[in-house]
């Protein structure tokens, strides 16, 4: 399907590894020119190059998105290098770990700030570009702000206000035709992922463990999975789609679990 994205700018933020980096390379194929906002400038680079050594074009700034300077920065140099922003996905963050037992107040604050005040803040800042573009936001989300996790206040709080900013945005911005959407991810294999499961006593028991109890053959969602529903949401395709939270998981949040061992 030609998604008609020839040519769009989108930033996606946390794109150099992941779902992140998912979502970039899917832009790419669809002739989009995905823009990697993160952290660190060596990885960020390694992704455009392997783009640009296929013949497609990327770019990316280096943020620290924690700092809420950072965001202006980094959409003024995008505006600077291509004086249009066709999209923004908001993706970067991380499952940090801190509860209510064992967290802090500045713990959790800083939580706030690696997964949910930088969504505001990007969208804040391009949404002059997006206006003029008439573009689309895909919040990248998570289960946790449903299911709960345990021992995860922070990262369930940010969730909860991904999800919450993706249907306040969708109304405020109705009058501009800027449509904006949320996926919500639930078990999907990235190399974060991975690394918290080698943290576990047996990590492949419970890796088969939870896989078992997701319903759709009973495997992780990947990465791209996850990038194909987000493009689809970022293109002109899905022209009517607004303010909707679509989970793209399996069955597992809705689907009774029992089903997956049936």
């Amino acid at each position: 399907m030609d998604l008609k994205l020839q040519n769009k700018v989108v930033i996606v933020t946390g794109g150099a590894k992941g779902i992140g980096e998912g979502i970039v390379q899917v832009l790419a194929s669809e002739g989009a020119i995905p823009v990697i906002v993160g952290r660190n400038a060596e990885d960020n680079q390694k992704v455009v190059d392997a783009l640009t050594a296929q013949g497609k074009e990327a770019f990316q700034v280096a943020a620290e998105l924690t700092q809420p300077e950072a965001s202006e920065k980094a959409v003024k140099a995008v505006l600077e290098k291509y004086g249009r922003i066709d999209g923004l996905v908001n993706n970067a963050g991380v499952n940090d770990g801190v509860g209510l037992e064992n967290g802090s107040y500045e713990g959790f604050i800083a939580s706030l700030h690696k997964n949910v005040v930088h969504y505001y803040l990007m969208a804040h800042y391009a949404l002059p570009a997006l206006k003029a573009s008439k573009g689309s936001i895909v919040n990248i989300s998570s289960k946790t702000a449903d299911t709960g996790q345990g021992g995860t206040s922070a990262y369930a709080a940010s969730n909860g206000g991904r999800n919450a900013l993706t249907r306040e945005w969708a109304v405020e911005l109705l009058k501009y035709g800027i449509r904006v959407n949320s996926v919500i991810v639930a078990e999907c294999w990235t190399p974060l992922y991975e690394k918290w499961i080698e943290t576990l006593p047996n990590p492949q028991e419970k890796l088969a463990a939870i896989t078992a109890n997701i319903p759709l053959e009973n495997r992780m969602t990947t990465a791209e999975e996850i990038a194909n529903m987000t493009v689809f949401l970022l293109s002109e395709t899905s022209s009517h789609t607004t303010g909707q939270l679509i989970y793209v998981d399996g069955g597992y949040v809705h689907l009774d679990r029992a089903l997956a061992n049936s």
